[in-house]
């Protein structure tokens, strides 16, 4: 059981109360967060205090970042599986890798974005069919004929490719219309298997932009199905190598189609401290209508997935011991330029929310008030996230004995280049919907009422507000009160009454087949009088017999059950489910603040330790061999209104 603590007053009574519960939770989409009781039920004398019920009750898992065969960088180096498999595996079924192993998810997911790259889109599959429009072009013949020449071969087209399409900012198909009525079949195919109730099916793409070798991807994705996606194609940066010229086209939709797009960035540890540099693309500076088409298209961020964490960086939060995780920051995405210290503090989630209170003062308009999600960024139509079932995110890093030490960032100083081995497992995206329907789905991404995991499905809900008791945390209408009192995920707290501070309220429970909960943290960052910022985390729900102290901290660790040999761990530690209440001890009414929730595991092997023990190999120096996956919450903001 976890230690029920009631921390000691602080700075003022009732300051940083925090209520530590370890409960058993089990069944449904909504159980322990049942209970409300819709007024209009009670004056009609309706039995059912569910009748009338509102507000969003399930959480969904999914994943919104997603490859097939379609995409250059993925059918050009082996991937052979196409978008039918991937809903397949996604809904559940057993299918054959594209190295011919058999795969399946431990359980299905429930919502699937597909997202080919739109720059080059047709180049992969001109090539596997000999498309009469390539081979009648004198480069598409010669890169046809190189890439059946054997795997070096195929590997020096790709290369080339790369170079032209990336480096030079030139498209090699340009005239060739090899895209033909691919864009049509993708979202004909969404439709297919888009099934509202059970499984939905998102239409996006890619946009592909890296100047210079740094990455300003955006994953598109619609809302719409494909009677409005079809009216339009995939913008590529060929055709406008500026974000603001993507908003341009994302507000075209919409202004054409009556339809629903965002943008989404992901890997900003990658942009070498472009993604969330206070200034706009061309370096000149950050207007309000800059700030606030920014804070409109681009709502969420890619917080997680293969290429790296980015919550945070340990020389940005040395106060952090977590912080260091899943890191990569060594180079920008081509590997061709190294990472500078000043750069991280416009890549990572944390920094950025902090710059974006900084905007927002000088300009009244935060443009990075962005909320959270993870995704797999596979490209290999395979949305494996667990580390006992990494399947690799490219053809060539599927399990296998020696697949620990291939280049996926290859680099001419070895101090830059990235292995498979570093590759994370992550993520997956949560959401909190009323239904299993692309129009609630999209619904909770963009009022932010979502959620990131590296990987497990950790089930977490928060709630801000102003007026809530501990006793709050433990009751059945526990999610009733959080709507109709406070603010969910996603959500901003105003006009703070007097002497009062936010409070916030959390249940997380462990994924059902998955590790136990270490912690709960609150995450809060601030901006003082003097416009420098600040962050602080504070432990709210510890399992276990440790203690919260003086500073809102457990400093003692977990421990570990993990056995490295044999890749194996126990839940003999951590808690099932942690519920923590906390209100603020260091509110000032006066600073805008941002609020996220952050949820540990214990730690578990590694899916570089399962290889070891599944191959028989040895464990890879270049990354540890054991991890705590955690969960992220979306934040939730106070604004002084200063």
């Amino acid at each position: 059981m976890a230690k029920r603590t009631h921390k000691a007053e602080m700075h003022r009574p009732l300051a940083s109360v925090a209520a530590v519960i370890s409960i058993s939770l089990a069944g449904g989409s909504a159980v322990a967060f049942d209970g409300a009781v819709a007024p209009e039920t009670v004056a009609r004398g309706v039995y059912s205090p569910f009748v009338g019920r509102s507000y969003p009750d399930k959480v969904l898992f999914g994943d919104l970042h997603f490859h097939t065969e379609i995409s250059f960088d993925a059918g050009l180096i082996g991937t052979s599986l196409n978008i039918h498999d991937a809903f397949r595996v996604a809904r559940g079924e057993k299918i054959i890798s594209n190295t011919g192993q058999p795969v399946q998810l431990i359980r299905p997911l429930d919502f699937l974005a597909i997202t080919e790259h739109a720059e080059m889109l047709g180049l992969a599959t001109a090539i596997r069919t000999a498309d009469r429009r390539l081979l009648e072009d004198e480069w598409g013949r010669q890169t046809y004929e190189l890439f059946h020449s054997g795997q070096q071969g195929r590997m020096a087209a790709f290369a080339d490719i790369i170079d032209i399409g990336t480096v030079q900012g030139r498209d090699p198909t340009a005239g060739l219309d090899l895209d033909g009525d691919i864009w049509l079949d993708i979202v004909d195919t969404v439709e297919k298997y888009n099934d509202p109730g059970s499984f939905t099916a998102l239409a996006g793409f890619e946009w592909t932009f890296t100047p210079q070798g740094d990455n300003l991807h955006r994953v598109v994705i619609f809302g719409d199905g494909a009677e409005k996606t079809a009216q339009t194609r995939p913008f590529t940066f060929f055709e406008g190598s500026d974000p603001e010229l993507l908003w341009n086209y994302l507000e075209g939709y919409e202004d054409t189609t009556g339809g629903k797009v965002i943008a989404v960035p992901h890997n900003a540890n990658m942009s070498n401290g472009l993604m969330f540099a206070p200034t706009k693309f061309d370096g000149s500076p950050m207007d309000t209508d800059y700030a606030t088409k920014r804070a409109r298209w681009e709502p969420m961020h890619e917080m997680t997935q293969i290429k790296g964490d980015e919550e945070t960086h340990p020389l940005l939060s040395p106060d952090d011991e977590f912080a260091d995780f899943e890191s990569w920051d060594v180079a920008n995405l081509s590997g061709t330029a190294a990472k500078e210290p000043e750069m991280l503090r416009y890549e990572y989630a944390r920094s950025a929310l902090k710059v974006g209170l900084e905007v927002e003062r000088d300009l009244g308009v935060n443009p990075f008030k962005f909320g959270f999600y993870g995704t797999t960024d596979t490209h290999t139509a395979i949305p494996t996230t667990r580390e006992d079932n990494y399947f690799g995110k490219y053809q060539h890093t599927e399990p296998s004995a020696n697949r620990h030490n291939i280049d996926v960032i290859p680099a001419d100083d070895p101090a830059l280049r990235i292995l498979t081995a570093q590759e994370s497992a992550a993520g997956l995206t949560a959401v909190w919907a009323r239904e299993n329907t692309r129009d609630e789905v999209f619904g909770a991404i963009t009022r932010k009422e979502a959620y990131a995991t590296t990987g497990s499905r950790i089930r977490v809900r928060v709630f801000g507000g102003w007026d809530f008791e501990v006793d709050d945390l433990g009751a059945p209408d526990f999610v009733a009160t959080g709507y109709s009192r406070g603010v969910p995920m996603g959500g901003d707290l105003r006009n703070a009454p007097e002497g009062s501070s936010p409070r916030f309220m959390v249940h997380a429970l462990r994924d059902p087949d998955g590790a136990n909960l270490d912690r709960v943290q609150v995450i809060k960052g601030w901006i003082d009088a003097e416009g420098k910022t600040h962050e602080r985390v504070f432990d709210i729900a510890v399992s276990g017999d440790r203690e919260i102290g003086e500073d809102g901290r457990a400093r003692e660790p977990v421990g570990s059950t993990v056995d490295i040999q044999n890749a194996t761990f126990t839940n003999t530690i951590g808690a099932a489910a942690l519920s923590g209440y906390w209100e603020d001890p260091e509110f000032d009414p006066a600073q805008d603040a941002f609020y996220y929730v952050r949820i540990l595991e214990i730690p578990k092997p590694r899916w570089t330790t399962y290889d070891a023990a599944f191959f028989d190999i040895e464990l890879p120096e270049s990354v540890p061999p054991t991890v705590q996956d955690r969960a992220y919450t979306s934040p939730i903001w106070y604004s002084s209104g200063n």
